[in-house]
């Protein structure tokens, strides 16, 4: 419940990596109809039907489903993994919602030459950075997902070595148990 979701995320975004490596990872000159076909790709994104929207946000709330019924195990393991986990998926979903929708919705918009009036300090950024930022909120947020898929990897092999060295233990217990058993002398 938590791995599925994670991993569906991921793969949306791996989606937008042949986007988002030109413009962050390469310092060579983009070319002159990039951040159209860029913008162009997002708004279409940002135009599909409600329904993709609909299945992201249930496999969101799946994703939270999960670590809810797993915090509910009492263990030091689902405390800690899990705990963290849950830490690094409201990281993601915080980007996703401030991040994310807002750059979609920018883009969407077109407000890149438009005029408007800004309080003292304040700052528009261009078209080229604000693809950027969201660019970049996409990387942040893969690493925030490949780090829940770490922390649950984690956790299953944590769990599966305590239960393997259990198992050891146990054994040794029950030879050791036969074998003082065996040793008593009758009186």
């Amino acid at each position: 419940m938590i791995v599925a979701p994670t991993s569906f995320f991921l793969g949306m975004l791996f989606s937008s990596f042949p986007y988002d490596y030109p413009l962050l990872w390469t310092s060579s000159p983009l070319p002159p109809t990039f951040l159209s076909d860029l913008e162009t790709h997002l708004q279409f994104l940002h135009a599909s039907p409600p329904l993709i929207p609909r299945i992201l946000h249930f496999l969101i709330a799946i994703g939270f489903a999960g670590f809810l019924l797993k915090l509910f195990k009492p263990s030091e393991a689902n405390l800690l993994f899990d705990g963290a986990s849950l830490v690094l998926y409201v990281v993601g979903v915080i980007v996703y919602i401030t991040n994310i929708i807002k750059g979609l919705r920018v883009v969407t918009r077109g407000e890149w030459d438009a005029e408007i009036q800004l309080k003292e300090g304040e700052e528009v950024i261009g078209r080229e950075d604000s693809l950027k930022v969201l660019a970049a909120s996409n990387t942040i947020l893969a690493l925030v997902l490949v780090g829940v898929l770490v922390l649950q990897a984690g956790q299953w092999y944590a769990e599966r070595r305590e239960r393997e060295e259990r198992a050891q233990f146990e054994a040794m217990e029950k030879k050791e148990g036969k074998g003082k058993g065996g040793q008593k002398k009758k009186q």
